[in-house]
Protein backbone atom coordinates (compact mmCIF):
# COMPACT_ATOMS: atom_id res chain seq x y z
CA UNK A 1 0.00 0.00 0.00
CA UNK A 2 1.12 3.42 -1.07
CA UNK A 3 0.28 6.60 0.74
CA UNK A 4 0.99 10.58 -0.99
CA UNK A 5 0.17 12.22 2.23
CA UNK A 6 -0.56 16.03 1.80
CA UNK A 7 -1.69 18.20 4.56
CA UNK A 8 -4.01 21.01 2.92
CA UNK A 9 -6.20 24.31 3.83
CA UNK A 10 -8.29 23.55 1.75
CA UNK A 11 -8.43 20.45 -0.88
CA UNK A 12 -11.49 19.91 -3.82
CA UNK A 13 -12.28 16.90 -6.39
CA UNK A 14 -14.25 17.85 -9.16
CA UNK A 15 -15.51 15.47 -12.20
CA UNK A 16 -17.41 16.82 -14.92
CA UNK A 17 -17.12 20.41 -13.71
CA UNK A 18 -19.19 19.09 -10.41
CA UNK A 19 -17.92 19.08 -6.70
CA UNK A 20 -17.47 15.40 -5.99
CA UNK A 21 -15.69 15.60 -2.33
CA UNK A 22 -14.18 18.65 -0.48
CA UNK A 23 -12.47 19.49 2.66
CA UNK A 24 -11.32 21.96 4.63
CA UNK A 25 -8.13 21.42 6.93
CA UNK A 26 -6.50 18.56 7.11
CA UNK A 27 -5.29 15.71 4.65
CA UNK A 28 -5.52 14.79 0.62
CA UNK A 29 -4.52 11.63 0.67
CA UNK A 30 -3.63 9.53 -2.97
CA UNK A 31 -4.09 5.75 -2.02
CA UNK A 32 -2.28 3.16 -4.04
CA UNK A 33 -3.07 -0.76 -3.37
CA UNK A 34 -1.05 -3.49 -4.43
CA UNK A 35 -1.87 -7.01 -4.81
CA UNK A 36 0.14 -8.29 -1.47
CA UNK A 37 -1.80 -5.73 0.55
CA UNK A 38 -4.12 -7.00 3.71
CA UNK A 39 -6.44 -5.78 5.86
CA UNK A 40 -3.55 -6.14 8.27
CA UNK A 41 -1.46 -3.48 6.18
CA UNK A 42 -4.89 -1.06 5.97
CA UNK A 43 -4.60 -1.32 10.20
CA UNK A 44 -1.59 -0.26 10.44
CA UNK A 45 -0.92 2.80 8.01
CA UNK A 46 -4.54 3.60 8.84
CA UNK A 47 -3.91 4.20 12.47
CA UNK A 48 -0.22 5.53 11.54
CA UNK A 49 -1.99 8.17 9.11
CA UNK A 50 -4.67 9.14 11.77
CA UNK A 51 -2.19 9.33 14.71
CA UNK A 52 0.67 11.43 12.74
CA UNK A 53 1.81 14.47 14.22
CA UNK A 54 2.86 16.84 11.36
CA UNK A 55 -0.02 20.09 12.30
CA UNK A 56 1.67 22.66 14.06
CA UNK A 57 0.39 23.74 17.89
CA UNK A 58 0.64 26.90 19.48
CA UNK A 59 4.30 26.75 19.99
CA UNK A 60 4.37 26.20 16.37
CA UNK A 61 5.82 22.76 16.61
CA UNK A 62 4.28 19.74 14.68
CA UNK A 63 2.82 18.30 17.29
CA UNK A 64 -0.82 17.78 16.44
CA UNK A 65 -2.21 15.09 14.77
CA UNK A 66 -5.46 15.01 12.12
CA UNK A 67 -8.18 13.86 15.25
CA UNK A 68 -6.29 16.84 17.40
CA UNK A 69 -7.36 19.73 14.96
CA UNK A 70 -10.77 18.23 13.74
CA UNK A 71 -9.20 17.79 10.60
CA UNK A 72 -11.06 15.75 7.82
CA UNK A 73 -9.39 13.37 5.30
CA UNK A 74 -9.87 13.30 1.44
CA UNK A 75 -8.99 10.11 0.14
CA UNK A 76 -8.46 9.24 -3.36
CA UNK A 77 -7.60 5.55 -4.71
CA UNK A 78 -4.67 6.31 -7.08
CA UNK A 79 -3.34 3.19 -8.93
CA UNK A 80 -0.96 4.85 -10.51
CA UNK A 81 0.96 5.46 -7.41
CA UNK A 82 1.80 1.80 -8.49
CA UNK A 83 3.53 2.44 -12.03
CA UNK A 84 6.79 0.37 -12.85
CA UNK A 85 9.02 2.54 -15.24
CA UNK A 86 12.26 0.92 -14.55
CA UNK A 87 12.09 -0.47 -18.19
CA UNK A 88 11.25 1.86 -21.15
CA UNK A 89 9.43 4.81 -20.93
CA UNK A 90 6.13 3.69 -20.98
CA UNK A 91 4.70 2.91 -17.21
CA UNK A 92 3.58 -0.68 -16.59
CA UNK A 93 0.65 -0.90 -14.26
CA UNK A 94 1.27 -4.58 -13.40
CA UNK A 95 2.27 -4.27 -9.64
CA UNK A 96 -1.20 -2.59 -9.22
CA UNK A 97 -3.66 -5.19 -7.26
CA UNK A 98 -6.37 -5.77 -9.46
CA UNK A 99 -10.30 -4.12 -8.86
CA UNK A 100 -11.91 -5.88 -7.10
CA UNK A 101 -8.98 -6.24 -4.92
CA UNK A 102 -8.15 -2.78 -4.46
CA UNK A 103 -11.51 -1.63 -4.04
CA UNK A 104 -12.39 -3.85 -1.01
CA UNK A 105 -9.15 -2.53 0.85
CA UNK A 106 -10.15 1.11 -0.31
CA UNK A 107 -13.69 0.61 0.99
CA UNK A 108 -11.85 -1.33 4.36
CA UNK A 109 -8.87 1.37 4.86
CA UNK A 110 -11.50 4.47 4.56
CA UNK A 111 -13.76 2.45 7.24
CA UNK A 112 -11.17 2.00 9.00
CA UNK A 113 -9.78 5.51 9.57
CA UNK A 114 -13.45 6.63 10.73
CA UNK A 115 -13.03 3.94 13.33
CA UNK A 116 -10.18 6.35 14.27
CA UNK A 117 -12.60 8.87 14.70
CA UNK A 118 -11.90 11.35 11.77
CA UNK A 119 -14.49 12.27 9.00
CA UNK A 120 -13.65 10.85 5.85
CA UNK A 121 -14.72 11.71 1.99
CA UNK A 122 -14.07 9.12 -0.20
CA UNK A 123 -13.90 9.82 -4.18
CA UNK A 124 -12.87 7.37 -6.61
CA UNK A 125 -11.47 10.19 -9.30
CA UNK A 126 -8.72 9.60 -11.68
CA UNK A 127 -7.30 13.38 -10.66
CA UNK A 128 -8.61 17.33 -10.63
CA UNK A 129 -5.97 19.09 -11.17
CA UNK A 130 -5.11 18.35 -14.90
CA UNK A 131 -4.05 14.50 -14.88
CA UNK A 132 -4.44 10.90 -13.85
CA UNK A 133 -1.12 9.94 -13.18
CA UNK A 134 0.65 10.13 -10.38
CA UNK A 135 4.39 9.17 -10.27
CA UNK A 136 6.58 8.62 -7.00
CA UNK A 137 10.50 8.33 -8.41
CA UNK A 138 12.76 7.14 -5.83
CA UNK A 139 16.27 6.82 -6.10
CA UNK A 140 16.65 3.15 -5.89
CA UNK A 141 15.23 2.95 -9.19
CA UNK A 142 17.58 5.14 -10.97
CA UNK A 143 20.82 4.06 -8.49
CA UNK A 144 20.95 7.76 -7.52
CA UNK A 145 21.09 9.12 -4.34
CA UNK A 146 18.28 11.62 -4.71
CA UNK A 147 14.77 11.88 -4.01
CA UNK A 148 11.98 12.80 -7.12
CA UNK A 149 8.31 13.10 -6.21
CA UNK A 150 5.66 14.13 -9.03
Amino acid sequence: MRLIIQRVTKAKVTSDGAVTGQINRGFLVLIGIGPNDTKQTADLLSKKLCNLRIFEDENEKMNLSIKDINGKLLIVSQFTLYADCKKGNRPSFANAASPDIAEELYEYFMEKCKQEGVHVEKRKIRCSYGSRITKRWTSYYFARTINICY
